[in-house]
Formats: C-alpha cells, sequence, structure tokens
C-alpha cells in the first residue's frame, strides 16, 4: 500500500526555539516510511506557528503542538497505534526542555480518502 502522507504540525510560537521542526519531519518521514508504507518521495509536512493559543486557563506558561497526519485510508489501527507512538517520541526527543513552559504533545492519525484527493505536479519554470 502506498502511502500520501499529509502531516500539519501546529505549535505554540512560545516554543518556536526550543522545537527542531527540520530534524523532526526528518525522523517522521522516516517512521511513515517504515511503518505505514509510505514514500519518502511523497510525505508533505506543514508547520503552522500559532501565535495564540489559549491553553487550560489561558496562562502563558501552558504551550502545545498538535501533529495530524493524514495516509490514504487502509491501514489498520494498530499500524496507526504504532505511528502516534512514534510521533510522539519524536516530539519528545526534537524539542529541548522547556523549564518555564507546561507542554502538551498531542498526535492524531486519520484516514485521507483517496476518492476525493487530487494532486497535479508541475516543474514551473519561466513562462
Amino acid at each position: 500500500m502506498c502511502g500520501m502522507p499529509h502531516t500539519t504540525v501546529e505549535y505554540s510560537a512560545s516554543v518556536a526555539d526550543a522545537f527542531d521542526r527540520p530534524a523532526f519531519a526528518k525522523g517522521l518521514h522516516a517512521a511513515v516510511v517504515s511503518i505505514a508504507d509510505g514514500r519518502a518521495a511523497v510525505c508533505q509536512t506543514r508547520f503552522l506557528r500559532l501565535d495564540e493559543t489559549y491553553i487550560a486557563d489561558g496562562s502563558p506558561h501552558y504551550a502545545m503542538v498538535h501533529v495530524t497526519v493524514a495516509l490514504f485510508a487502509g491501514r489498520n489501527i494498530e499500524v496507526k497505534r504504532e505511528l502516534r507512538g512514534a510521533v510522539l517520541a519524536l516530539l519528545r526527543q526534537h524539542t529541548a526542555p522547556t523549564p518555564t513552559l507546561s507542554l502538551q504533545f498531542s498526535v492524531e492519525v486519520r484516514d485521507f480518502d483517496r476518492e476525493v484527493f487530487g494532486r497535479h505536479d508541475e516543474l514551473r519554470s519561466e513562462i
């Protein structure tokens, strides 16, 4: 089963300096390939820095990183759970200690409906 993994990573601005995003993405793509039978050439990870979040009671010492991994449907629950665990481990590995923050990591692995997905690749050069 060939995957089309699209990953979105939302993170609080307060963890930007502590979160090694390129290293996380590299590890994530490797995990998707080895665990979920994805193809590295089509892995896409987008990072969205959140300048405004409201977590718990709104105290500024709360921060978060949330990862959504979307894979073409067909993986069983065990594969999704294994990938979820690997993503959580990668988040912890690639985020430096943040002693002034209470940092929450979360992961969602969901199905991507192949029947309604569209894609077009094109080399764009001078027109």
